[in-house]
């Protein structure tokens, strides 16, 4: 009985830890998507960032807080990617739970954040 309520802890405990975790989208998934037309980009990085350089198209959320559901599709289960700076970068994880609080069931992480994407030798856009 023992063994099983200490098995049962450490399944909550795991749980815990990677409650509010997206999943994570690669920079091939992401292009695919966006030549599609069918994501959405949430910026995390803030607006200074967000100007001098962020993946096109994407919303800089630090300034779209306030207003963030009128930027957002009307199908809650469209795709929506929160990135930041790069892999140690958490700050997509706002954008990525201000998105699941809106009520979107497809919120994923581009956990190479900008750096890699720039790394990659991908597209940017400036902001206006």
């Amino acid at each position: 009985m023992k063994k099983v309520l200490v098995l049962v802890t450490m399944v909550f405990l795991t749980a815990a830890v990677y409650a509010g975790e997206a999943p994570n989208i690669s920079i091939s998934d992401l292009k695919a998507a966006i030549a599609a037309g069918k994501v959405v980009l949430l910026d995390a990085n803030g607006t200074k960032s967000w100007q001098g350089g962020h993946i096109p198209g994407a919303i800089d959320f630090s300034a779209s807080k306030d207003n963030l559901a009128s930027l957002l599709p009307a199908d809650k289960g469209a795709l929506v990617v929160a990135y930041c700076g790069g892999p140690k970068c958490m700050a997509y994880k706002k954008a990525a739970a201000a998105a699941e609080k809106l009520g979107y069931t497809n919120v994923k992480h581009l956990t190479a954040g900008i750096s890699g994407w720039k790394k990659a030798g991908e597209k940017m856009e400036q902001g206006s």
